[in-house]
């Protein structure tokens, strides 16, 4: 088998594996909330500051993590850890259905940070045998795969979870996952050959000292955190919200749509926005996007319709959905690719780092200011996120002539 029969082989592999994982991992986030209320007898306020601690708190153990397995990636190769990934973070889950009280299902959501890794380390498994020119194409068609499991995910598991309750959602949800592990098993790793003069290895020193030296690649890094903040801080009382506009009757199915309604607009715009970035610079259309996301998210402070809602959800999944497989492939164009892994472990860490505090600020400004706060405070970090790369990509021009 040639590279290139394997190059296809792994992508529609791992292409599959990331389905199932984002859509099993979804499928549990429209009822957090809900599940948190069969705890006990507690106020609203009391639930919506807990959905967004209990949400964040697996992305902490994850912040701390990420850097460490791209790092044995790089040295000792991403089947191995992907693998570790799928298993623990299907076991870690199928635990959740038995908890009785928030202080469990916090203890389990932050084990499971230490396996999050597995669409992150897929990105960097295929990024690093793909050829700079096509890598924002072949990153967005991943990325499909993984959008279209957070699309079905939420819609499914509002269905179980009013059908089964939430106990066998959650066993369902960690069985899909540990066959995504298992699906691993059966791709074939390598990487493209490193250019002459090329290490083999890199330090941790080394790796930051290149991120460092680079400082627009060290903005788009920094950038991931704000992003993440913007968008995730919406995400655990998702739920609450559409509960205040629409009604209670069967909330975890409406939910679902709600949260699906983002992953249709990304799945229909990832591939398209990646092969536009290869064609026209990575760092201008991160700006554009940035941009037109934050414009976008803006009138979700005057939604009263559940159909509004839904409207700005596609919209923003449309925008936002080509970030991260553009980000990647600018990531892959400037770091060597002995040392990718490390450089994407930084990014992913920043990522997780944007989900821990996302979801806590969403969970206390809805709490204190109302829902709409929540959506202002997102379209104005989109917006300066947009206004921090665009001043980086002027100071330092030449650091871009490249990418176009």
């Amino acid at each position: 088998m040639t590279k290139s029969e394997m190059a296809k082989r792994n992508i529609i592999i791992m292409w599959f594996a990331n389905f199932f994982v984002a859509g099993s991992m979804t499928m549990v986030l429209p009822f957090i909330s809900l599940y948190i209320e069969t705890f006990g007898n507690f106020s609203e306020k009391y639930v919506q500051h807990w959905s967004g601690i209990t949400f964040a708190v697996t992305f902490v153990s994850a912040f701390i993590f990420s850097p460490v397995w791209g790092r044995f990636g790089d040295r000792y190769g991403r089947k191995k850890i992907l693998i570790i990934c799928g298993i623990g973070m299907g076991l870690s889950i199928f635990l959740m259905g038995y908890v009785q009280s928030v202080w469990q299902l916090f203890l389990l959501r932050f084990l499971m940070g230490f396996f999050t890794g597995f669409i992150p380390t897929s990105q960097a498994f295929i990024s690093t045998q793909t050829p700079k020119e096509i890598a924002g194409t072949v990153l967005g068609t991943l990325q499909t795969g993984s959008i279209t499991g957070s699309l079905l995910g939420p819609m499914l598991g509002g269905v179980l979870a009013d059908s089964l309750g939430y106990s066998l959602t959650f066993q369902w949800t960690s069985i899909a996952i540990i066959v995504s592990g298992l699906l691993v098993f059966a791709t074939k790793e390598y990487i493209i050959e490193p250019k002459k003069g090329t290490k083999s290895h890199y330090s941790s020193r080394e790796v930051f000292a290149h991120i460092v030296k680079n400082p627009i690649l060290l903005t788009v890094l920094l950038i991931s955190a704000l992003v993440q903040i913007a968008h995730f801080s919406i995400q655990p009382i998702l739920s609450l919200f559409v509960s205040e506009i629409h009604g209670h009757a069967n909330i975890a199915f409406y939910s679902g749509i709600a949260f699906s309604a983002a992953g249709l607009g990304n799945l229909l715009m990832s591939r398209k926005w990646g092969k536009f970035a290869d064609k026209h610079g990575y760092i201008k259309v991160l700006i554009i996007l940035l941009f037109v996301s934050g414009i976008i998210y803006l009138p979700g402070a005057a939604v009263t319709e559940f159909w509004q809602l839904v409207i700005v959800r596609f919209a923003l999944g449309a925008a936002i959905g080509g970030i991260i497989p553009v980000r990647i492939a600018y990531i892959r164009q400037e770091a060597p690719i002995t040392m990718q892994g490390e450089v994407l472990g930084y990014n992913t860490s920043l990522r997780f780092l944007g989900n821990i505090i996302g979801p806590m600020l969403g969970g206390f400004i809805s709490g204190y200011l109302g829902f709409s706060a929540v959506f202002i405070s997102t379209s104005a970090l989109l917006i300066v996120s947009g206004i921090i790369l665009l001043i980086s990509m002027y100071r330092h021009p030449k650091l871009v002539k490249h990418t176009v």
